[in-house]
């Protein structure tokens, strides 16, 4: 399940040039001009940011979106050269530590769309026996904070989107921000929900259009049957399910960057369950009007209200 919040749909605009992050200033220059050219020639296609793509959903929004290769120009941000080189090493890959703005501003220069996939990764502190039955303990390293990871460095990424005039931000966050004592807040000491929902508020005041996709329990599984049901807040979490693939986070993200017009300023929640609507052919149309998702033959939806 996800609860998505859509305020103003993105459209493809022309691109500005391209800077590349290579090391080497001759290769950087001959880079460089490699990927304007190709903007230019693709002067139609939108050119999306996923921050956060050496994390799991990272990967696959990043990889699945450099596949549509006739929609997008896809670029990554990874915090290490180590997840660089896992992605292939490509000039579309950008290093950069979103605690430091300036190391993420040429990844952000000449975006139409930023999609932020960073999140603080508890570690479970060591000597945990599951044979004694006990549960295990967690911990965030120095620097890797929520507040410094999902408050500071999200508030980096939306200023610096701002401030180079991106036309859409979509931020994935988690579901349960509305209830202080969740569990999660609880982990490491951390927060971590509260300062999500700091985040959150602070891309809805920024001005940018935007869209919040708060995401449930993610799995590791294939995409497949699912039926779709949109709500609001946090009210699915009282239902039997709770979760969701992986794989459907780049679907939403996909239909709020680019595929279909949302009402503006609605908030709506998603949550997704075994059904006979298939959706592995849900890109090969194109649709408009004012629901989430029009396509009742592919995707069943049942709106509960927006807000």
């Amino acid at each position: 399940m996800a609860l998505l919040v859509n305020r103003v749909p993105f459209l493809s605009l022309p691109k500005k040039s391209l800077p590349s992050p290579n090391k080497s200033p001759q290769n950087a220059t001959r880079n460089r001009r490699a990927l304007v050219a190709r903007a230019t020639a693709d002067g139609n296609l939108s050119t999306v940011l996923v921050t956060g793509a050496g994390g799991r959903t990272g990967q696959i929004v990043y990889k699945k979106l450099k596949e549509r290769t006739g929609q997008y120009i896809a670029r990554g941000l990874v915090r290490t050269e180590e997840s660089k080189e896992k992605l292939g090493g490509t000039d579309d890959i950008f290093v950069g530590d979103i605690r430091e703005p300036k190391t993420i501003a040429p990844a952000i220069e000449g975006i139409d769309a930023l999609i932020i996939l960073t999140s603080a990764v508890p570690k479970m502190k060591p000597g945990f026996d599951p044979t004694k039955g006990e549960r295990p303990e967690f911990y965030f390293e120095d620097g890797s904070f929520p507040e410094q990871v999902d408050w500071i460095g999200q508030k980096n990424q939306i200023d610096a989107a701002k401030a180079v005039g991106v036309k859409q931000v979509v931020l994935v966050g988690s579901m349960g921000g509305t209830d202080i004592n969740h569990p999660l807040n609880s982990i490491g000491n951390g927060n971590i929900l509260v300062w999500k929902r700091k985040a959150e508020q602070y891309l809805a005041d920024s001005g940018l259009p935007y869209t919040i996709i708060r995401a449930g329990g993610l799995q590791d599984k294939d995409g497949g049957k699912r039926e779709l049901l949109v709500g609001k807040d946090d009210e699915l979490l009282e239902t039997e399910t709770r979760t969701i693939a992986y794989i459907y986070i780049y679907i939403c993200v996909c239909v709020c960057v680019c595929v279909c017009v949302c009402v503006l300023t609605k908030i709506w929640k998603l949550k997704l369950w075994p059904t006979n609507h298939k959706i592995s052919t849900f890109f090969d149309r194109k649709w408009k009007g004012t629901t989430l998702f029009r396509h009742e033959e592919i995707i069943k939806t049942n709106v509960s209200g927006p807000r």
